[in-house]
């Protein structure tokens, strides 16, 4: 079984900081230009520590966003690929949900909302 779990598929990228039986917290860094192989996030919250410009990808649709550095949004859970199109690097710590909390995919849904 292949997992897809971020810290799994993108190792150096992803950092688990914290987890317990409710959340995981994870930490995640790169620099301009990198892209991560697909991966599946629950239901999180995410806070940028730098600014962050990304282009998502799910199967054929694409979504892009930038963020401000100091920005906390709500992820829906969701799987996805992503590359940093920005000019600096991608500095985020994501709060993942665990259990009934961690939500569902949906089709329509790729990127954060604010």
């Amino acid at each position: 079984m292949i997992s897809d779990d971020p810290t799994v598929t993108n190792p150096a990228n992803y950092t688990t900081l914290w987890e317990n039986e409710f959340v995981r917290v994870l930490d995640y860094l790169d620099v301009p230009g990198t892209q991560t192989v697909p991966h599946r996030h629950p239901n999180s919250v995410m806070v940028t520590l730098t600014d962050f410009s990304r282009r998502l990808q799910s199967g054929d649709r694409m979504f892009d966003t930038q963020l401000a550095a100091g920005t906390a949004v709500w992820l829906p859970a969701q799987s996805h690929a992503g590359q940093n199109t920005g000019t600096t690097p991608t500095h985020v710590i994501l709060i993942e949900l665990k259990g009934a909390s961690a939500g569902e995919e949906s089709a329509d849904r790729l990127g954060p909302e604010s």
